[in-house]
């Protein structure tokens, strides 16, 4: 009777021992997955941000005060609370290339900017040297305007393009899913804390290796935005010219003058690269005329061997 007794309460006492086990890993999984909805639901806030009109969203920015700042301290482009990413092209012609090439690269570093890309390649024709060089240039978005001003001034320039691109939905909605996942990240952090047993710890610690790489993932989105933002990118191409084109209005006849001028430039430039591979290649012609007499000297020797030897044979038949 003893026996059945002891067994009795034992059984009870494991009955009670897994349901209680079996409560806390309830409560525990409960609570992640009220963390994941509350993530959930500031997710959705902010795609109903995404979806206010243009002029809403101004408004909103303007009341708060409150913009987004730039992880290195510079102040982004923004016109009326939105984020702009601009992209200007200049192509140059210049007839004093070594000296713009440096001028443009200390104006860069003057301004704050940096060249992030640079290539130079020449050729010769006509022993007439041409370069040609592309740089792609880094410039604080508040100097953009007065670098691209100095810029225009190095050289004649004959093709100007700029490109605004708004990224103010792409930043918002980035940071906001970031900061919905660092209110997830502490959560679980709270809940890691409180873990009692070895499934709750690994099923919380596998979550959360989750949520930081998605946040390690969101950060790099918005330190590339801010950088594209902070500093604008202008491409620059120069063109070394022995005369620079004239890109201004004209009248009729200022037209006629400059086609007849530049008829006449590019006639006296074939000429003159003429003149200069006739006497550059004196050498060569003086050795070829040589060749060309020791030749003829030769093959008139070898006529003359030829004829006097059939006379010879000529004279003896008629003796």
């Amino acid at each position: 009777m003893k026996k059945r007794v002891l067994a009795f309460l034992l059984a009870g006492m494991m009955v009670l021992a897994a349901g209680c086990g079996s409560k806390s890993m309830m409560m525990t999984k409960n609570a992640v997955s009220e963390s994941s909805a509350a993530m959930d639901t500031a997710y959705a806030g902010s795609q109903y941000e995404e979806d206010l009109s243009e002029d809403a969203y101004e408004e909103t920015a303007m009341d708060s005060g409150s913009g987004i700042t730039s992880e290195n301290g510079l102040e982004p482009t923004v016109e009326n609370g939105r984020k702009l990413i601009r992209t200007i092209y200049l192509s140059l012609q210049t007839t004093e290339f070594d000296s713009v090439l440096s001028d443009l690269s200390a104006k860069t570093t003057e301004l704050g900017g940096y060249i992030e890309n640079s290539s130079i390649s020449g050729n010769s024709y006509y022993h007439q040297s041409t370069r040609y060089a592309s740089y792609t240039i880094r410039i604080p978005s508040e100097q953009l305007d007065q670098f691209v001003d100095i810029v225009s001034e190095l050289g004649n320039v004959t093709q100007k393009n700029e490109s605004v691109e708004d990224v103010t939905l792409q930043y918002v909605d980035v940071e906001s899913r970031k900061k919905a996942l660092e209110t997830e990240q502490e959560r679980l952090l709270e809940l890691l804390a409180q873990a009692e047993n070895m499934e709750d710890l690994l099923a919380i610690e596998s979550k959360l290796s989750d949520v930081r790489y998605e946040l390690e993932n969101y950060g790099s989105q918005l330190r590339l935005l801010d950088n594209q933002i902070d500093y604008s990118t202008v491409n620059v191409d120069v063109d070394e010219v022995e005369r620079v084109t004239d890109t201004g209005e004209k009248s009729f006849f200022g037209e006629i003058k400059d086609r007849f001028g530049n008829s006449l430039y590019t006639v006296g430039r074939d000429i003159r690269g003429f003149v200069i591979v006739v006497l550059g290649s004196l050498p060569i012609l003086i050795v070829w005329a040589v060749i060309i007499v020791i030749a003829v000297l030769i093959v008139k020797k070898i006529r003359k061997g030829r004829k006097k030897k059939k006379e010879e044979k000529k004279a003896e038949k008629t003796e």
